[in-house]
């Protein structure tokens, strides 16, 4: 018989890597998007793009982290326990 709410984390767990990997995705655009207006030209595109996925990143990012440190206390703690 499977735990609920093993499963239930196993599920957050997934969502919240997708969050990671979406979030570190849209620093990443920003800082190349940042690096080629600073060489090149800096236009109202370049600032929209950059300040647009830095929001992003960060609104994905704050929640996925700390549900994800979250997640792994809780399978600790289970595991010490012996659940």
């Amino acid at each position: 018989m499977t735990d609920p709410i093993r499963a239930r984390r196993q599920t957050i767990a997934k969502y919240t890597k997708l969050a990671n990997r979406t979030g570190y995705l849209c620093w990443g655009v920003a800082v190349v998007t940042f690096i080629i207006g600073f060489v090149g030209s800096f236009n109202d595109t370049i600032s929209t793009i950059v300040i647009t996925t830095l929001i992003i990143g960060c609104v994905l990012l704050a929640p996925a982290i700390i549900l994800g440190y979250a997640i792994k206390a809780a399978e600790r703690e289970d595991r010490e326990r012996g659940v």
